[in-house]
């Protein structure tokens, strides 16, 4: 299962509109990096922030999310309180296609200040904006930047197509646009 290069990652974002908009090179004069890398595409995180609150005393559970566990905020950053959290999603909206599997890493910039990113595996053929988990991890607020770099997408080429993919299994998160919460 190789890893794809900068040449794969634009044909397939050009002609298959894999990435949009797509950034064919890396911006970062000024801002947190983001574009075309050698082995990678750095997305940028858009300017709608969902941020975690305990003002409703709601309680964290997956099965039974409250909405009320957030506040949303929109603009050009975002302050995460200390040891919180912040759910917010990509810029682009990606297509993976059906051999392929992308996993994400966090930008090192953020990482450096104590700021963690995480994103789930996105499988064969799912589509949509990536929502994005960004925690700080310090005992002081943490700013991140919308329409700046938030974290790198690898893509890995696998042998062949898979047998059932994400499109196949009508996967719940399937087209998300905006931050999706969670869902059962």
């Amino acid at each position: 299962m190789p890893i794809m290069p900068d040449s794969w990652i634009r044909r397939m974002a050009v002609e298959s509109g894999m990435i949009e908009p797509f950034v064919e090179k890396q911006n970062r004069e000024g801002v947190i990096s983001y574009g075309l890398s050698s082995y990678g595409y750095d997305a940028r995180v858009a300017s709608e922030f969902k941020i975690f609150t305990d003002v409703d005393n709601a309680v964290v559970d997956p099965k039974n999310f409250a909405e009320n566990s957030f506040v949303t905020r929109h603009g050009d950053c975002c302050t995460i309180p200390p040891h919180s959290f912040v759910l917010a999603h990509t810029v682009e909206y990606f297509r993976i296609p059906r051999d392929t599997l992308v996993v994400c890493l966090g930008k090192s910039t953020y990482a450096r200040c104590g700021i963690i990113v995480n994103v789930t595996p996105l499988e064969p053929e799912w589509e949509g904006q990536v929502t994005i988990e960004i925690s700080n991890t310090t005992p002081l607020p943490a700013r991140i930047y919308a329409n700046e770099g938030i974290c790198q997408f690898l893509f890995f080429q696998g042998a062949s197509p898979c047998e059932v993919s994400y499109a196949d299994r009508a996967g719940k998160y399937m087209g998300q646009r905006g931050v999706a919460p969670p869902r059962m």
